[in-house]
């Protein structure tokens, strides 16, 4: 699994005992969801002092070494008035994802949450005055979406004993930091928002498997059917999680996750216009869901609270094509056709979905070692299409124009 780090391939990151447990049925029934990295990050956009920073927008302040006392006042600044739970929830509805996971408390250290640990925060901190929270976990009730939240629970560059700043602080004591603060705020967050689906930690680093432990068993305590991401460290996770944008080269037989990027960056990034198009993001979708994963898909909205068009138009499309070939991503796993580059497939029941990348000029699809009774396309479930023997296998044979320009997904059964 080329790009992917040796816990991955090992499916570390999954608990043992997480793959026989049904608090994973919705998340593998769900298959696609929304990430949303939204904070302060958002106002600089990748722009410290007139200087364009490298790296992804919300690095910002560890990129360029900003001392805590200069980036807290970007608090002050802090007032999307643009922000409408409503529409965020109904973007994420429209393009058929079923989960949502906000960046609650991101490396900066600002809490997008009313936290009674530290007036730093939406609610107590910023001209907006309002727990955006709150107002997301409500929506998500009412629109039938999985309310998440992304909490740093190592990296925090703001915090003293938090990890990561070495800029502003020397000695710390990390593990006062898990016990007074962390804790404490996962009980506000696992109290005060309704159910939470998920619990997506991050970048563990220093983290030790008993630290780990005493966090995973905090949160089973306030939530018992919550999941905890792969990325809290020390394979203790409900399911492991792939690199960044990675995606493995084949089908695992454990639970895992692809969070990713629809341009380069996570955090709003004014320079950043390197959209990934409708049809690399399909793509990728079915290619994850081919291998048993889920596709959790990033958007980073301004300072104003708006989510950036080309990342809604992209969503849209992708939610249009979910509309006639949902059947073949939500609740499937790894299809039989494997390591075939012009399509993937998926499977559910006594149902194989072929899904053709690349279709054929001559509109004959030949599989080996493949047999089918029936075969229908998605987009046209009234067209039969035939079928005809052909050595161990079958060719299914349709029209010589592609039905579908993103993905022609036909239904074997």
């Amino acid at each position: 699994m080329a790009h992917l780090d040796k816990a991955f391939r090992e499916g570390r990151g999954q608990r043992a005992d997480a793959k026989s447990s049904t608090r994973l049925d919705w998340w593998r029934e769900a298959r696609f969801g929304m990430f949303i990295h939204w904070g302060l990050y958002a106002i600089p956009a990748g722009v410290w002092q007139g200087e364009a920073i490298a790296g992804i927008g919300e690095w910002i302040m560890k990129r360029a070494e900003v001392p805590v006392a200069e980036y807290e006042q970007l608090a002050k600044q802090f007032n999307p008035v643009k922000f409408d739970a409503k529409a965020w929830v109904a973007l994420a509805k429209a393009a058929g994802q079923k989960y949502m996971v906000i960046t609650a408390k991101h490396h900066d250290g600002f809490c997008l949450f009313q936290s009674e640990q530290t007036d730093y925060n939406m609610a107590d901190g910023t001209p907006f005055a309002r727990d955006v929270i709150k107002e997301l976990a409500e929506e998500c009730q009412r629109q039938g979406i999985r309310f998440c939240f992304y909490y740093s629970q190592t990296q925090d560059w703001h915090h003293p004993n938090g990890w990561g700043n070495d800029w502003d602080f020397g000695a710390r004591d990390f593990n006062n930091y898990l016990e007074t603060y962390v804790k404490p705020q996962l009980t506000e967050l696992l109290t005060n928002y309704g159910p939470i689906g998920l619990v997506w930690f991050d970048t563990p680093m220093i983290i030790e498997e008993e630290q780990s432990r005493a966090l995973l068993e905090h949160c089973r305590l306030l939530q018992p059917d919550c999941i905890i991401s792969g990325r809290l460290g020390n394979t203790l996770g409900d399911y492991a999680s792939a690199g960044d944008n990675k995606i493995p080269d084949g089908a695992a037989d454990w639970d895992w996750e692809t969070p990713a990027t629809i341009n380069d960056t996570w955090g709003f990034k004014t320079n950043d216009h390197n959209w990934k198009s409708t049809e690399d993001l399909v793509h990728k979708l079915v290619d994850i869901v081919s291998k048993n994963g889920n596709y959790l898909l990033n958007v980073g909205p301004t300072a104003e609270g708006v989510i950036p068009q080309p990342s809604v138009d992209r969503l849209l499309a992708m939610g249009q094509w979910l509309d006639v070939n949902g059947e073949a991503v939500y609740g499937t796993q790894a299809g039989p056709i494997q390591g075939v580059p012009w399509c993937r497939s998926t499977e559910k029941g006594d149902t194989v979905y072929l899904h053709v990348f690349d279709w054929p000029s001559d509109g004959r699809l030949v599989l080996e070692s493949v047999s089918a009774e029936t075969a229908r396309l998605l987009c046209a479930p009234a067209s039969a299409l035939s079928i005809e023997p052909y050595d161990g296998g079958l060719v299914i044979v349709g029209p010589k124009e592609a039905p579908d320009k993103i993905d022609t997904v036909v239904a074997l059964t």
